[in-house]
């Protein structure tokens, strides 16, 4: 399966991007703030919808906005494929969607080992730290210990679109 257009679409609300005079620039993942792109990259920067600027790509004159979705198709792959690898039931594509995007916002690594996962392969799976799916998958709404209200309505929003028939 591959995340369908509305799923690109939701992504790229969740995601959020940072654009100045018609395009994306490149921003501090944790705070949406422009970076002075003059100065040393910090861990976190970031351009388009989440792409994670890594050692050697040059972003300094910003991008378009095709190209911030062609970078989010790139980088979306590995999520599908997390998904794919991981789960082993039948999924719907909405299911399929709000599991990537999911992914694709707490890495893939996180992704194999969560709770949601067990829950989801296993009907009889039962954790005591987590009644259900739902209690497991708002579990991933915390940065540095603490609850961040845009991941608490991120995980909403993808649990109301994994619930969708």
């Amino acid at each position: 399966m591959n995340i369908s257009n509305h799923g690109i679409e939701l992504l790229k609300e969740y995601e959020g991007c940072v654009i100045r005079n018609r395009k994306h620039v490149v921003y501090d993942d944790k705070t949406g703030q422009p970076i002075n792109i003059r100065e040393p990259l910090s861990r976190g920067a970031t351009i388009g919808y989440g792409h994670l600027i890594k050692p050697g790509e040059d972003f300094r004159d910003g991008i378009t906005e095709k190209a911030a979705t062609e970078l989010l198709r790139r980088d979306i792959v590995t999520a599908e494929r997390a998904v794919c690898d991981n789960v082993t039931i039948l999924l719907t594509q909405n299911q399929f969607d709000a599991l990537v995007i999911f992914a694709y916002n707490i890495g893939v690594e996180n992704f194999a080992k969560s709770t949601v996962v067990k829950y989801i392969n296993n009907p009889n799976f039962h954790s005591a730290r987590y009644p259900d799916i739902d209690s497991a998958w708002r579990a991933w709404c915390k940065s540095g210990g603490r609850t961040v209200p845009g991941l608490k309505r991120r995980r909403d929003m993808e649990l109301k679109l994994f619930h969708l028939i």
